[in-house]
């Protein structure tokens, strides 16, 4: 092989290593194009990912305040009809019982005692000398208001200690009565009270014979 001969190999050799290197670069920006492509596709899927939870956050907030204001209107109109019941109750409560052999003496509205603490709301309190009669009024009348209202009349003395010689007797009265509360109410010793026209009456029968607590 001669000089000249030997030149145009290392020339051709430089050439495809010139290529090659040229093929190289070309190789290297792509991948680094492809990269930066790849990287804001993943920050504008990041981003939309934020914009997505910011969205849920504030649709949750927003079903929380309107589930927050559902319930209390929900609380507001229920306290009117319970209101509405004692309204009912309250005029007639004096013959209601009069007629169950309770000397009334006095009803009372709305009656709060605090005491370590603690304390206990009655919706009526019917007074005589012997007897007192706690009313729990709800617009729609469940077994756990009946439920609810005697552990009510299990703390009355608690609260009450200057009543502590008196019959504690309870009564529950409701525009609606759930199917069987009545029942259930009858036999735990409680009197039952309902809407009949525009007048209230008590329904237990003759034989009913109240518990005292």
């Amino acid at each position: 092989m001669d000089a000249q001969e030997m030149e145009r190999g290392f020339q051709e050799i430089w050439k495809l290593f010139a290529e090659t290197r040229q093929q190289f670069k070309e190789t290297d920006e792509r991948l680094d194009q492809l990269f930066q492509e790849t990287d804001q596709r993943f920050k504008e899927t990041d981003q939309q990912f934020k914009e997505t939870d910011r969205q849920f956050k504030e649709t949750d907030r927003r079903l929380d305040h309107l589930f927050k204001e559902t319930d209390r209107k929900i609380g507001d109109l229920t306290g009117k009809w319970s209101r509405f019941v004692e309204g009912l109750v309250v005029p007639g409560a004096e013959r209601l019982f009069r007629e169950r052999g309770i000397d009334v003496e006095m009803v009372s509205q709305r009656v709060r005692r605090r005491r370590n603490g603690s304390g206990m709301e009655i919706d009526i309190l019917v007074m005589s000398g012997e007897h007192a009669v706690l009313i729990e009024a709800k617009s729609t009348l469940s077994v756990d208001d009946v439920q609810e209202h005697m552990e009510r009349l299990a703390k009355f003395k608690f609260f009450f200690p200057e009543y502590e010689d008196l019959q504690v007797l309870g009564a529950v009265a409701g525009i609606v009565i759930n199917e069987g509360v009545d029942r259930f109410a009858y036999k735990n010793g409680l009197f039952v009270i309902a809407q009949s026209g525009n007048t209230v009456h008590i329904i237990n029968d003759e034989a009913f014979v109240p518990k005292r607590w």
